[in-house]
């Protein structure tokens, strides 16, 4: 069984197969775990928000390491209720005082609209109760993010917000100003 990032072509049809490799890579991984001893308190007092997109190493591209940072993920890293959701728990129980957003360049949601709910709902006979958030300026979403978490209620940490987009091509983070 390969080990690679890009399992075979029979593994990828197989959807199970893919789930035993990653729990045979657990059971390697717990072999020779040892409880690092730390809170659930991220040492840099950050919460980092950013998109699911595979293409994202975040730990690797910010200089992370376990234990420095909460990290929410979603599709296109948008501020959802359920990202300030997230947010307020690290803030008000967990001690972050940072937020940092992460989108990135060639989002997928960049082709996406609104008219993938109603698909759905044709499809299903049910629409979600979520809206897509697709956007075509992913600067402009940024700033609506940031916006987002700088005028939540719940939060109680807005002063230090800063929103980013990262460059799939080359790595690098280029800073969005604020609206």
């Amino acid at each position: 069984m390969s080990t690679s990032a890009h399992p075979s072509t029979d593994a990828i049809r197989d959807e199970s197969a893919v789930t035993d490799r990653l729990v045979e890579a657990n059971t390697r991984y717990a072999a020779d775990f040892t409880d690092p001893g730390m809170d659930a308190r991220p040492v840099l007092h950050v919460a980092v928000v950013a998109c699911m997109d595979a293409r994202l190493d975040l730990h690797a591209a910010l200089g992370l390491e376990l234990g420095d940072c909460h990290t929410i993920r979603n599709a296109g890293g948008v501020v959802t209720d359920d990202v300030i959701r997230s947010l307020t728990i690290s803030q008000r129980a967990l001690g972050t005082r940072s937020v940092m957003l992460v989108h990135h360049t060639n989002c997928g949601l960049e082709s996406l609209t609104e008219d993938f709910r109603h698909e759905l709902e044709d499809e299903v006979g049910q629409r979600p109760a979520w809206a897509v958030e697709a956007f075509r300026d992913v600067d402009q979403d940024v700033r609506q993010s940031m916006q987002r978490v700088r005028t939540s209620p719940f939060l109680l940490h807005t002063d230090d917000v800063r929103g980013f987009v990262f460059d799939v091509t080359t790595g690098l983070l280029r800073e969005i100003t604020p609206a």
